[in-house]
């Protein structure tokens, strides 16, 4: 009840946050799909594995992949800032993880989004260096990222995660690591920077290798923050909102 002489003030309470993982990995879904479709039908780009930035390089593929990616990125911010408070409040009682190490997590995820605001403001064939380096802060920030939740997710068994979820978790961030340094290595033996390749020509096998990778490790990062689901669910924000009357 408010004071007497105090506005009354509203309190709305969510049962879950389930909505902000999930609207984060179909959001990043359709933006990797729906510039792919563009770009293959407009003839931008082979069908066949190509970059994922390639798919939105060129217009009206790149407006679209340039909206929808800095979106995806305010997302994981969003995400990996819920994740932090979670593991904050489970380490209260629980005390199975440093604080600082899960800072040290949350900052290496932001670095990641940071990167993939970098990739969609930064086109690759306009600026091709610092869209590269975009990439690679996106997903080396993203592969450490993943790889650090996953040892914080065993660290809280059994209280606060399964047995189950976590293999889940470890699985997909080993898949990941595997597939990054590959990428890296190909995407370096190539001597051009294009998007319409041909097989055949030179350097076309480093560029389908590498794609692979790509899209391994984007499409690793998009299910590992589908099992942040069921562990968002147990969270429930309290929006206060006072109400000021007038005089």
């Amino acid at each position: 009840m408010p004071r007497a002489g105090q506005p009354p003030a509203m309190l709305c309470y969510m049962p879950g946050v389930a909505f902000v993982p999930a609207l984060l990995v179909s959001w990043s879904s359709a933006a990797f799909i729906i510039s792919y479709v563009i770009a293959v039908l407009a003839g931008h780009v082979e069908p066949l594995v190509p970059y994922i930035s390639d798919t939105g390089t060129k217009p009206p593929e790149s407006g679209i992949f340039g909206f929808m990616i800095n979106i995806s990125a305010l997302l994981g911010v969003i995400t990996m800032y819920i994740r932090y408070l979670l593991i904050e409040k489970q380490n209260e009682s629980s005390h199975f993880v440093r604080s600082s190490c899960n800072m040290f997590s949350l900052c290496i995820g932001l670095m990641g989004c940071i990167g993939m605001g970098i990739v969609a403001t930064f086109q690759e064939l306009a600026v091709p260096s610092v869209h590269d380096i975009g990439a690679l802060v996106a997903f080396g920030s993203g592969v450490v990222y993943i790889t650090l939740q996953s040892i914080i997710s065993y660290k809280s068994c059994p209280q606060w995660n399964t047995y189950f979820v976590c293999h889940i978790r470890m699985a997909i961030s080993v898949i990941s690591c595997i597939a990054f340094i590959p990428m890296i290595v190909f995407a370096s033996r190539i001597s051009m920077t294009k998007i319409d390749w041909t097989p055949g020509e030179k350097d076309y096998t480093y560029h389908v290798l590498s794609a692979i990778c790509e899209w391994t490790v984007a499409f690793g990062f998009i299910f590992f923050f589908l099992t942040f689901i069921r562990d968002f669910q147990r969270v429930s924000l309290r929006i206060s909102t006072e109400i000021h009357e007038e005089s």
